[in-house]
Parts: structure tokens; sequence; C-alpha cells
């Protein structure tokens, strides 16, 4: 860029970076993806046992793998600090690049708040709380995770590896017993009795895919990664089928020993594991639900604050939140900048609020995929590590696809979304103007198409 190059080949930031091994990183990436099959129970009641099993089974091949086929074969074209958002830009210009890492930024304020809140909403269901001891918990939890995440990626990673370990000994326990005392179809009925099936795909596939969201995310960290180019491909090819039996296989054997699927919502496999194995795998579940929000809230903070850092590094936002701590080799001052807002939203009543995060989600998960399609004619001669197979056929499944599932979920967000998400967008268009001619912050000049597709390390 310019003087400047972006993320990785830039002095001032890729050098000092701490880098992590496959383990941690896996660990990290699912946990920010799924963390564990806790918050989307009410998709069997809701859709039918056979239909949630169904959409949880075939989504991620329509939205999660496209999305992952064209990180992979951008990060192979452009393997930089900061991702999807700097592939926009290249992709499409400062504008849009700007649009791509301020909905990002801002939306997972909403995020982060809602799994601090959610975690001392699950304590207080134990231990009653006041309104002030809860948000006071939060920020407290809030703060703790930045923390972590100041002090190094290795610090967060083997974090949310140890955490992860806890939280899958009682999955694997459901499981097993499950497998034991099967006395139901977990499939039956396919829908609700009573119900057509144009009644419960809507609310199915908006829950499918917020359980299968986010797997661009993993490109923002790209200048941290060891054996970069190989261990992106291995953690995108390892997470979606680890997610899938997350989602499907606990909750299938639950229902298959219960076989109560219409008392599911949100939070039931704990009861469910409770009924199936007893108190003491009850409160094993309880546990590694308090620690997958906690899991996620961490993988969250990771991931999120690295766009503000390579923003402000692009000249998009003042040139100190770029700071890269010292010792620590972390966006500290991003960090602190995004911790400062969990805390304070955690004072207000933002869990629905969540639903509205989803549009920035939508448009982020679209500019990526169609950043693919756009580098693929605007750089057709540049090395690719890995490219989208299939050729234009496999382009077309990376597009379209998860433009389609957008459409379909915009058009059936609930009223209240439809009032404060395009609000929650519009600011990026603001946020530009008021940076660009109001304190005359300008990027710098637009990413050239790199000689060969070389790794973050070289």
């Amino acid at each position: 860029m310019g003087s400047q190059s972006p993320g990785p080949a830039s002095g001032t930031s890729s050098g000092q970076l701490r880098q992590i091994g496959l383990l941690p990183l896996l660990a990290l990436f699912y946990a920010y993806t799924a963390g564990g099959p806790f918050g989307y129970e009410e998709i069997f009641r809701s859709s039918g046992p056979g239909m949630a099993i169904l959409f949880l089974s075939i989504v991620p091949f329509f939205w999660s793998i496209p999305i992952s086929f064209a990180s992979a074969e951008l990060n192979g074209v452009l393997p930089v600090q900061g991702g999807f958002y700097r592939w926009v830009r290249a992709a499409f210009g400062d504008f849009w690049g700007f649009q791509c890492g301020w909905w990002n930024w801002t939306g997972t304020f909403l995020l982060n708040t809602t799994y601090g809140v959610l975690l001392m909403n699950y304590i207080a269901n134990y231990v009653p709380m006041s309104r002030a001891e809860t948000w006071a918990g939060a920020s407290a939890v809030l703060i703790l995770f930045s923390w972590l995440n100041v002090r190094g990626i290795k610090v967060a990673g083997w974090v949310g590896t140890a955490l992860q370990a806890a939280i899958l000994i009682p999955v694997a326990w459901l499981c097993i017993v499950g497998l034991l005392h099967w006395h139901y179809n977990p499939m039956v009925p396919f829908v609700p009795p009573g119900k057509k099936l144009s009644e419960v795909f809507g609310a199915g596939l908006g829950l499918a895919m917020w359980n299968y969201a986010g797997y661009e995310q993993l490109s923002v960290i790209a200048a941290e990664i060891k054996d970069q180019q190989k261990n992106f491909l291995r953690v995108l090819f390892w997470n979606t089928p680890l997610n899938i039996l997350t989602y499907t296989l606990p909750a299938a054997l639950a229902i298959a020993v219960l076989g109560n699927w219409q008392d599911w919502q949100t939070g039931y496999i704990v009861t469910a594991s409770k009924l199936v194995g007893g108190p003491a795998l009850g409160v094993a579940m309880l546990v590694a639900s308090i620690l997958g929000v906690a899991s996620l809230s961490n993988s969250t903070i990771l991931y999120t604050t690295r766009i503000p850092a390579a923003m402000a590094e692009d000249g998009y936002l003042p040139r100190w939140l770029s700071g890269i701590h010292p010792r620590f080799g972390t966006p500290a001052r991003a960090m602190a900048v995004s911790t400062v807002v969990y805390c304070v939203l955690a004072g207000w009543p933002v869990v629905n609020l969540v639903n509205v995060y989803i549009w920035t989600r939508i448009a982020t998960s679209m500019l990526t995929v169609l950043a693919a399609w756009r580098l693929r004619s605007k750089w057709p001669d540049v090395p690719r590590r890995f490219r989208i197979p299939w050729g234009k056929l496999g382009v077309a499944y990376v597009v379209l696809p998860v433009v389609a599932l957008c459409a379909l979920k915009v058009a059936g967000s609930e009223p209240y979304v439809f009032r404060w998400a395009p609000v929650l967008l519009a600011g990026g268009p603001v946020a530009y103007a008021i940076f660009r001619w109001v304190f005359h912050l300008a990027p710098g000049a637009a990413i050239s198409p790199p000689a060969s597709a070389q790794s973050v390390q070289e």
C-alpha cells in the first residue's frame, strides 16, 4: 500500500506477532464457530427433530463450506493479517473495504457483550443477582478474557484448548449413554404435527445459518498462524465435520433416549443430560455450558479485535489504534477500546439484539464470497495456492447458495430486526464519511496484486 504494505508485510506489526500451531488454532476456531451443543436447542421444537437434523446436516454444504472455499482461495492469494476485510478492499475498493471491517467490528460489540451477559444469566439461575451485579459480573468476565487475549495468542489458544477439552468430556459422556439407551427414532416426526413445512422452514434455516456462520473469521489472524498456508486449510477442513457432529449427535442421541423433542428449548441440553445420565451428568453439562459461553467470548475477542487494528494500520482509523504490545505482540489498544464498549453495553438488555448483529454477519460473509468471484477476474494470473475446485461452476457454488441463503434470512427477519439492523448497517457509510471528511483520515494506496502468493512468514 504505497509506502506501507498491508498487514503481514508491514514491519510495524507482523514482525512482533506471536504464532500458534494447529491444535490451539483449531480449538479457538471451533470455539468461535460452535464451542459445544449449546444455545440452539429450540430448533428441534420449532422445526421438528427430523427437519432440524436435516438442516444441521446439509446447511453447511451451502453456507460454511462455500465460505471456507472462498477463504482458502483468497488466503492463497493474499495471506494478510486482517484477512477478509483486506480481501474485500482489494476486490471492491476503499469504500467497501471500510464497510466490511466496520460492520464486522461494530456488529460484534453486540455479539460479545451478549456472551458476557449470558454467562452471568446462567450463574444467576443458581446465585440470584441484581441487575447491577449482573452487569459487574459480565464486565469482569469480558475484561478477564480481553486481558488473556492481550497476553498473547498463545495464551488465548491454550486457554481455548483447555476449555474445549473440559466441554467435550460431558458431551462425549452424553453420547455414550445415549447410544446405550436408544428407544426412539430421533428423526420422527419430520415436522411438528399440524404444521406445514413452509411454516417451520424459515426458523430452522435461520438457526442453522447462525450455527454455521463466521468461517471467514479465521483469516484475520493470518500472520499469527505457524506454517500458515497448511494450517489454514487444515483448520477449515476439520472444523465443518466437527461442527456438524457437535450440533447433531448429542441432541439426536438424547432425543432417541427421551423422545421428548417438543420440550426442547434454549439450554435444554442440560436438562436432557440430567434425564439421560442422572444428576452427575446434568451438573457436568451445566458446567460445560458455562464454559462454552466463556470459550465463545475468549475466541470472539481474539478474532474481532484484529480488524480495527488492521483498519487503523491501513489509515481508515486513528493510527494509534494499530499499536502492537511490545511484549505480547497483540493489538492491545484495539482490544482495550473494544472491551470498554463491551462493558458499557453489558448494562443494557442486549441479548435479543444479537439478531440485529446477524445482518452484519450476512453482509461480511456475502462480501467475502463476492471478493473471491471478483478477484478471479481482476487478478486472473496471480498464482493461487488453493483454487476453488470445478472452475466456473465451483465459483458459482461458492457465491450463489450464500447469496440465496442470506436473502432468505433477511426476508425472514423479525419486525424489530427490520427496525434496527438497517440502522446498524447505515453506521458504516456514516462512519466512513466522518473519518474521511471530518477527521481527514485517508487509507493508503490500493493493494496491488502480489507477484506470487507468498506465505505470511515470507
